[in-house]
């Protein structure tokens, strides 16, 4: 992958400035010939889209057996059971601590700028009108949710049908990754068992899988130049200039904080726990932070996040392959930071008060809901209605901030997968040994 990166970053780039100066440029002209703008929406759904959808179902292809590898690869390169239980302690507590504080985060940004305080009852309504019927869709799945009881949380990690879960019951829809994290990590410290020779064996054939879903990963990213224009273009033309600017307090402030948690508290942790250059480290990553933004998907972009930790960071594979494919589905600090967000946005706008015992509650349950979701585009959405319904403001309010999901989607995406790498840093530098290299 290192061959490819800065190649790689470059198109990337430059697909997303050339995708979002076309759609703005579409917007500016449509503003004065709507039939313009009429056309360029077809076009985006009709032609666009689909393209798009090509090179990110490339990626999810390989989610589930890359996940699998990754995670029993790098539970058996332990060597030692014994070395999970420290391993798994350091990782978790730091996956909690890093959405607690982007979560935070969220919450005081929301009480010092009030942006929902701010928009206006006509275009409260006419939002509400305009994205009422997406609304209402993930209304009725976060309505479906189970509520988060001990014995949901088994059911979450270790479902009776554990191929059921994970290979999922919808064509459209990616399968539950947690309860294949737990079989991996079962199947990786069962490996640890294994005589040598055969546990050899086993290291190689998880070895040969990874590099054979990275080989497939190599194929989508071929397709990077036409696709990523494709899928930028098409979020600017139908969010438009109106939406950003009727919400635009909400979405400057969540951009700010997602933006400040990635490379402030990201960098405070680089510098004094992992002991790294934050300006070096995050030059290091830039191509994977931009497949982030541009795909949306956590999911997506692991396989890129897993090559550029074991190089040019200098990673131990045991550490990247234990704590990515984690992070990909647990450490969601962007998810979490928005979730808070949107919940105190809707309150304001509906004129609900929450005190500061129900905002810390907000927290704790953003921490815990960013877990569940879907490491794909929207996938915070269902549970954003649940959360909204337990506090009781409308469910439907969620309907308000639809129009810019998107565009925050891909920014909290990018802080997902930032904070991952992060935490991967950190938790090799806190472990026994000595890393491959130091970056820094």
């Amino acid at each position: 992958m290192s061959d490819i990166d800065s190649r790689l970053a470059n198109r990337i780039l430059l697909g997303l400035v050339i995708g979002a100066i076309a759609g703005a440029i579409t917007l500016v002209i449509g503003g004065a010939i709507p039939g313009v703008l009429t056309g360029a929406r077809w076009l985006a759904t009709t032609v666009l889209d689909p393209i798009g959808q090509v090179f990110l179902r490339m990626l999810f292809f390989v989610v589930i057996p890359l996940v699998f590898a990754s995670l029993a690869y790098g539970v058996v390169q332990l060597g030692e059971l014994r070395e999970l239980g420290p391993l798994a302690g350091r990782t978790f507590a730091l996956f909690f601590a890093n959405m607690a504080i982007a979560a935070t985060l969220g919450l005081v940004m929301m009480n010092v700028l009030e942006p929902g305080a701010r928009l206006n009852d006509d275009t409260t309504a006419r939002l509400l009108s305009e994205y009422s019927q997406q609304a209402s869709q993930h209304v009725e799945k976060g309505a479906s949710r189970p509520d988060m009881t001990p014995m949901a949380v088994v059911d979450m990690f270790m479902p009776r049908n554990l191929f059921g879960a994970f290979v999922g019951n919808q064509r459209n829809l990616l399968g539950d990754v947690l309860p294949l994290i737990t079989f991996a990590i079962l199947v990786g410290a069962a490996g640890l068992g294994l005589p040598r020779e055969r546990r050899k064996r086993f290291e190689d054939g998880l070895e040969t899988v990874a590099q054979l879903m990275t080989g497939i990963v190599h194929f989508a990213l071929r397709l990077t130049p036409i696709a990523v224009p494709a899928m930028i273009f098409s979020v600017v033309v139908k969010v438009g200039f109106e939406i950003i600017l009727a919400l635009g307090l909400f979405v400057l402030g969540c951009v700010v904080m997602l933006l400040l948690h990635l490379f402030g508290t990201m960098s405070i942790w680089l510098r004094f726990l992992a002991r790294r250059s934050p300006r070096l480290f995050f030059r290091q990553i830039k191509d994977v932070l931009v497949t982030a933004f541009s795909t949306s998907s956590s999911s997506a972009t692991l396989p890129a996040a897993l090559a550029v930790a074991r190089d040019p960071l200098g990673i131990r594979p045991s550490t990247a392959g234990f704590v990515l494919p984690l992070g990909t589905t647990m450490n969601m600090s962007g998810t979490a930071l928005y979730e808070g967000c949107v919940v105190l946005f809707v309150a304001q706008v509906f004129g609900v008060h929450l005190d500061i015992a129900q905002q810390i509650t907000l927290v704790f349950l953003a921490v815990l809901s960013a877990v569940a979701v879907a490491a794909i585009p929207g996938g915070a959405l269902p549970l954003i209605a649940g959360l909204l319904g337990a506090f009781g403001i409308p469910p439907e309010g969620i309907g308000i901030i639809l129009g810019v999901d998107r565009i925050l989607d891909m920014t909290r995406t990018m802080v997902n997968v930032g904070s991952d790498l992060v935490t991967t840093a950190v938790v090799d530098a806190a472990s026994p040994g000595v890393p491959l290299s130091r970056a820094g």
